[in-house]
């Protein structure tokens, strides 16, 4: 696939985005007719049930896995199956043990063959910026959790490619830690304006960062909802406090709880609803 042109104002469009999987007999569907969209320089975030595909569209979007139809285009040229044109930063932070911190942070820019110097001379810069001046030479198992996620998530910020797939950054943080990550995102993020989509489980977490949410459904994936998020930047931890705040809250944890319910009946189960209760 790829290589069509077409006329579109977004910095990337999921243009109804299925994939299959088979296995002998058994065929599963697990992304349904998805379409979404990420203007440049916009933070969109997906929020849905445990294991609704989320992983395997950012398999689709970075070319690892070819969708069964749909399309991926990226600056209006058709990418789909194309490698190389995100950068990614998983659940853990994955950084090599046997690297320095400043060499997992220029791992990208040196695969794609960037000059080293300029590398280095930009993660030292920023590693000062986050609070890791001094760790520069450390190697990754001196740091705590959160700091490894910050030398995790420069490695992606630093990479060449203007789009950032991450995927539950912060799930495996403690609530404190996760709470100040969420906090240091936001304002790393404005100073860059990357084009991110990112996925959470937290419905608070994707208000307090997102432009807007795309609330996923169950397999088959597709999406339920899109929510335009109202605050405006740069943005503090005040518009938790907002009734507007609340109001959306509430809002995707109903259209998620009444999702989980569907699929409960539909397989004949009862499942407990995993998302933490907004009140």
């Amino acid at each position: 696939m790829g290589g069509g042109r077409v006329t579109v104002n977004s910095q990337l469009e999921l243009r109804n985005l299925a994939k299959t999987f088979q296995n002998g007999g058994t065929v599963r569907r697990v992304l349904d007719n998805i379409s979404l969209t990420v203007k440049k320089g916009q933070f969109v975030s997906i929020v849905g049930p445990s294991g609704s595909g989320k992983s395997t569209l950012f398999h689709v979007i970075g070319g690892l896995t070819e969708p069964t139809s749909g399309q991926v285009i990226m600056d209006g040229k058709d990418v789909t199956g194309t490698k190389g044109l995100i950068s990614y930063m998983p659940q853990q932070p994955a950084l090599l043990p046997w690297r320095t911190i400043e060499d997992n942070v220029i791992l990208a820019r040196e695969v794609a063959g960037l000059p080293r110097q300029e590398s280095i001379e930009m993660a030292r810069e920023w590693l000062g910026k986050v609070g890791l001046q001094g760790y520069e030479h450390a190697y990754p198992h001196v740091l705590s959790g959160g700091m490894q996620q910050r030398v995790a998530f420069l490695r992606a910020l630093l990479s060449p490619q203007e789009y950032m797939c991450l995927d539950e950054p912060f799930g495996s943080l403690d609530a404190l830690t996760r709470y100040d990550m969420q906090k240091w995102l936001t304002s790393i993020w404005e100073t860059q304006k990357r084009s991110v989509l990112f996925v959470t489980h937290s419905i608070e977490e994707a208000l307090f960062l997102s432009d807007t949410i795309y609330v996923f459904s169950n397999k088959p994936t597709n999406v339920l909802k899109k929510i335009t998020v109202p605050f405006s930047r740069p943005r503090a931890e005040e518009v938790m406090e907002m009734p507007v705040f609340h109001e959306l809250k509430r809002e995707i944890y109903q259209l998620l709880k009444r999702e989980q319910e569907r699929s409960a009946e539909s397989t004949g189960t009862k499942e407990e609803f995993s998302h933490a209760a907004p009140y």
